[in-house]
């Protein structure tokens, strides 16, 4: 059987998502966990997005294929429903910076990965003095100068759309770097944070933080409003654009097209994207 887990965790004291020789990451985490509750030597797991060292989770959507005896015997004599307990001991094996939420069954034809419509992160910003508050240091960014979010809106409205985010991601061989930014908005929460709310079909690898440290340089005024449609039309990478830091970007959310729909998504993930 194929289940979904639906996952939290403060990226803060991992090596990001993916497993890596002697550092502690969370797909290993909980690959560990599960193969101490599932009483299996080892099990694979796909996630919806492999999240960077530092970066957090509050809707991380991960799958694995399992024996359903394993799953009916490792709830032992809970009268519980299996998956139910299941997600219990998982909880009471991990470390405290991650919970398991939720663990079902996946319908026929899910893929965290590939049936994943779009991915929604949230990037949060302390810009003003009253807004810093220590106890989120590790999860907001204080920036000293106060940004202008009316100017970093005009400037996120030239990179929505399909386009080659050549500029703003770091290359990986055989990959490609289209992708489709569907909403990108600047806005202060009840705190008065500055909160970039950003959802794509799919990231590649730094887009969202490049695109932030693009948006900051022109939210304090370093930077003109076109300058991040001049980026994107250039389609390398430029110095000029810090990365923004990994701790104030939090993956929230990740959205699943109706079960009947989910093996067509697939395939349509999975074809190579080849223009904008």
């Amino acid at each position: 059987m194929r289940i979904r887990l639906d996952v939290a965790y403060d990226g803060t004291d991992f090596h990001g998502w993916a497993t890596q020789p002697g550092l502690r990451t969370v797909q290993g985490e909980l690959s560990d966990a599960l193969a101490t509750a599932l009483r299996v030597d080892a099990v694979v797991l796909t996630c919806a997005g492999r999240t960077d060292t530092g970066v957090h989770a509050r809707g991380q959507v991960v799958h694995l294929d399992v024996d359903e005896r394993s799953v009916v015997t490792s709830a032992g004599r809970s009268s519980e429903p299996p998956l139910v307990a299941l997600a219990r001991r998982l909880n009471g094996i991990v470390g405290t910076d991650v919970r398991v939420r939720r663990v079902i069954e996946a319908p026929a034809g899910f893929d965290a990965r590939f049936s994943a419509l779009w991915r929604r992160y949230a990037y949060r910003i302390a810009d003003r003095p009253g807004t810093v508050d220590p106890l989120t240091r590790s999860h907001v960014l204080v920036w000293s100068r106060e940004l202008d979010l009316d100017l970093m809106n005009r400037a996120a409205e030239d990179l929505l759309g399909a386009h080659d985010f050549a500029s703003f991601c770091r290359r990986r061989e055989g990959a490609t770097t289209i992708r489709t930014l569907q909403h990108l908005v600047w806005g202060r929460d009840e705190d008065g944070l500055a909160v970039a709310s950003v959802r794509a079909d799919a990231f590649c690898h730094n887009m969202v933080r490049s695109v932030v440290g693009c948006l900051l340089a022109i939210g304090d005024g370093r930077q003109a409003v076109g300058w991040a449609a001049d980026l994107l039309a250039a389609q390398e990478r430029d110095g000029a654009v810090t990365v923004a830091h990994p701790h104030g970007l939090t993956l929230e959310e990740v959205a699943y097209p109706p079960e009947a729909e989910l093996g067509a998504r697939v395939e349509i993930t999975r074809n190579r994207r080849v223009h904008a």
